[in-house]
């Protein structure tokens, strides 16, 4: 019996259920099945997800475009060189080396052998050349510590123009790599690799706990965490590549330093760009480190074997001025290393400042909104 006021559906009528659609959620399906598949995918895949996928496709295609476009083929560019001659000739093979095509080579007279490996070992030449007029072989004077591939290239070049004159050249390596440091590249994978624990850890705390941290005090708590990380981090780094594998050696404290130094700066503009530009910032912090500064670097190849663009953009980012800083710290005496720390410096104070003062003005403007309606001004919000 059924209750008063109540009609019963006919029984050649069943009620239809969520059940009966195929989809659990009550999604209704076509006859031939393809509207509850559809249904699921406009909510698998948003027009947010999608601009992200398409975000991330990008991304990867830049990737690939910055790697080959650095590396495909490096070609020597005005690489610094020094030239002890006698006074007579000095001029006439300074001019010789900067009139070749392409010039490779931008070299310059200075005084004496002392001079040239002074100028070689505070960075400011990568070879220098010494002329003896009194003989048929000449000495080629390289730091191979400070890029072999670059070491190579001069000798190459060197090589070429002495044959030309008749002459030959003796290459001697004043500054070699460590012994375990194999092609001097452990500079720069231990940069590469501080730079990635700290975007890498930003973008983990911005997954977490949300990209755009609620308030100033959520924001200043992560960069804290993120400076913590950073100390803990740089120290790891120096006791892999000092005591564990004997890498880069004599220099502890101060990588353990410059290692904080790193991470902390990829890791405050990292949050920085995320309080900008929410999870999208993961992204641009992507392209700024890994697609720019990655290839750029001076690590396989230094500044003068690279295309322009890279060339010039490489000391200016994090992964550049970290390996010019670690490189110098360990092989030249700490020489022309001023430079690369501030640079470091600069994205680190940038980070922080950038995301402090972000979150101040979106907090200030938010306040200045009226309260919704059940929403009482200044009501707490989830990280």
């Amino acid at each position: 019996m059924s209750s008063a006021g109540t009609t019963p559906p006919p029984p050649d009528e069943p009620t239809s259920t969520a059940a009966d659609s195929g989809d659990p959620r009550g999604v209704p399906a076509l006859a031939d099945g393809s509207g509850g598949f559809l249904a699921e995918l406009r909510d698998a895949i948003s027009f947010r997800a999608f601009l992200l996928v398409v975000g991330g496709l990008l991304v990867q295609l830049a990737f690939i475009v910055s790697y080959l476009g650095a590396f495909h083929s490096p070609t020597p560019h005005r690489i610094p060189a020094a030239v002890v001659a006698p006074a007579q000739v000095s001029g006439q093979v300074v001019q010789q080396l900067n009139a070749l095509s392409g010039e490779p080579v931008k070299a310059v007279a200075v005084a004496d052998e002392a001079e040239a490996r002074r100028q070689i070992m505070n960075r400011t030449v990568d070879a220098a050349i010494l002329i003896n007029p009194a003989g048929k072989t000449d000495t080629l004077l390289v730091a191979s510590a400070g890029g072999p591939s670059v070491s190579q290239t001069s000798t190459q070049i060197a090589q070429s123009v002495e044959k030309a004159q008749h002459r030959q050249v003796k290459v001697i390596d004043i500054k070699a790599p460590n012994k375990e440091d194999g092609r001097g590249l452990s500079s720069f994978y231990l940069v590469i690799g501080w730079v990635v624990g700290g975007y890498l850890t930003a973008s983990i705390l911005g997954v977490a706990g949300g990209a755009r941290p609620v308030n100033r005090h959520r924001t200043a708590i992560r960069l804290g965490t993120l400076a913590l990380y950073s100390v803990v981090s740089g120290l790891g780094g120096a006791i892999i590549v000092d005591p564990v594998f004997s890498a880069l050696t004599g220099h502890f404290l101060a990588l353990w330093g410059i290692g904080s130094l790193i991470v902390f700066a990829a890791a405050a503009v990292t949050t920085a760009l995320q309080v900008l530009f929410g999870i999208v910032g993961i992204g641009v912090s992507i392209l700024l480190f890994v697609v720019l500064g990655n290839p750029s670097a001076g690590g396989v190849y230094p500044a003068s074997l690279l295309p322009r663009f890279w060339s010039a953009i490489g000391q200016s980012l994090p992964p550049g001025a970290g390996t010019t800083a670690v490189r110098n710290t360990v092989y030249f005496g700490g020489s022309a290393t001023a430079g690369p720390l501030w640079v470091l410096a600069a994205y680190a104070a940038a980070g922080v400042v950038v995301a402090m003062v972000t979150v101040v003005v979106r907090d200030r403007r938010a306040g200045a909104v009226p309260a919704r309606p059940g929403k009482p001004l200044g009501a707490a919000t989830p990280l």
